[in-house]
């Protein structure tokens, strides 16, 4: 990582195993891109219970070439919770438990930036991936009553294809065994 990881407590009490977590957490995202240019993130209890003791909020940002990634973890209404009526509902059981324990509410959140990260990744590498020349293959079957075929690709596999994507709307004189062209 390019820079470094700024960390910033907010109605939290700022203890020094906490930003360890954090700066490990951030630290291992280099795994899954290594372009990635910095990371902040914002610890947050936006709820103060005095019974059901905090409940926090973790926001990510991470930035990378062109862009940010980010990912935010809420207290939310745990799914039980969410199907029984307005009236059965206490404060203490409202929030899922999970997001009372920082170090559980900082996984899972680290855990979201990691699945956005590699989807960013898995996008921009489909970007710069360029075509080695015309695509060649057959077409292995067709189904003209349902509008669809397949065409085997040069590594044994075949690729469904649908009559709209046929150039020059010429599916109804496509047979199976034809080559295929690609535009």
């Amino acid at each position: 990582m390019m820079l470094p990881v700024q960390v910033t407590f907010r109605n939290v009490d700022r203890s020094d195993s906490t930003e360890e977590l954090i700066r490990e957490q951030a630290a291992d995202l280099d795994r899954y891109y290594s372009s990635l240019m910095g990371c902040r993130v914002v610890v947050e209890a936006p709820h103060q219970h005095q019974a059901g003791g905090d409940h926090y909020s973790i926001r990510i940002r991470l930035t990378v070439p062109g862009g940010e990634v980010v990912a935010n973890r809420e207290p939310s209404l745990h799914s039980r919770q969410v199907a029984l009526k307005e009236d059965q509902r206490t404060k203490e059981r409202e929030i899922e438990a999970t997001h009372k324990y920082l170090p559980v509410a900082i996984n899972e959140a680290f855990d979201t930036a990691r699945r956005r990260l590699q989807d960013f990744a898995r996008r921009q590498s489909l970007d710069v991936k360029s075509r080695q020349g015309r695509l060649k293959g057959r077409v292995a079957k067709i189904e003209p009553e349902y509008g669809f075929g397949y065409i085997e690709a040069g590594l044994g596999y075949q690729v469904y294809f649908h009559k709209n994507s046929v150039l020059d709307d010429d599916f109804k004189n496509l047979r199976a065994g034809s080559p295929s062209r690609s535009g």
